[in-house]
């Protein structure tokens, strides 16, 4: 069974002066419990189809079928609602809000769902499952980046998500926190969760199980 489902998938950004096609026509289907690379080149569309799945952004032609839900008439808020409670990101820059200690910074998903009950206890849950339950406490500039990627991916396991979707989480790490934070992606990987992930290393996508390559825009099998 799909949990993404993508037809005809084109995305055009214009500005007075230039347009242009970002992707061109891509049809995509990732099965539920999948975990996937997306590779190409810099500017071939990678995150731009990132974005589109995340629901990050608009297709400007195209469906977007995500958990079997028809995503083009959702109004912003319905699309924010699904997005916080199907998807988790987990992004290069880690996107942590520098003010905020790791346990605030983990909780933040919760805080935009109504009568959420228990939230620093699961907060707590998912910083021990990612091995930072000792950091609660400290702030993301006290932090390595391996352990900033972990908190980022903790921050995107809290809502218990369908669908973890991965911009080159080990763009800004060294090799051995790199191996560490795709080891821990593959172990949520095996307890059911659907990933997709943006890397340019070929030999971290060759360790998932199927590889979908870009060139300018178009995927290229």
């Amino acid at each position: 069974m799909s949990i993404i489902k993508l037809e005809g998938i084109a995305k055009i950004y214009r500005t007075k002066e230039v347009e242009t096609l970002a992707l061109e026509n891509v049809n995509l289907e990732v099965a539920k419990g999948e975990f996937i690379s997306v590779m190409g080149p810099s500017g071939c569309g990678k995150s731009t189809l990132l974005n589109i799945i995340g629901l990050l952004d608009e297709p400007t032609s195209g469906k977007v079928c995500i958990d079997e839900t028809e995503t083009e008439n959702m109004k912003d808020a319905e699309l924010a609602n699904f997005r916080n409670k199907t998807l988790g990101f987990v992004f290069q820059s880690f996107h942590l809000v520098n003010s905020l200690n790791v346990l605030d910074n983990v909780e933040l998903p919760l805080l935009y769902r109504k009568h959420v009950k228990n939230r620093t206890e699961k907060a707590k849950a998912v910083l021990e499952r990612v091995g930072l339950s000792h950091r609660m406490k400290h702030f993301p500039s006290q932090l390595s980046g391996g352990q900033c990627q972990r908190v980022a991916i903790a921050r995107a396991l809290i809502g218990n998500p369908k669908i973890i979707l991965a911009d080159e989480p080990t763009g800004n790490l060294d090799s051995k926190m790199g191996a560490e934070i795709i080891e821990l992606l593959h172990e949520l990987n095996n307890e059911g969760t659907t990933i997709v992930m943006v890397t340019h290393d070929e030999h971290i996508a060759k360790t998932t199980r199927r590889i979908i390559r870009f060139f300018d825009g178009r995927r290229i099998e």
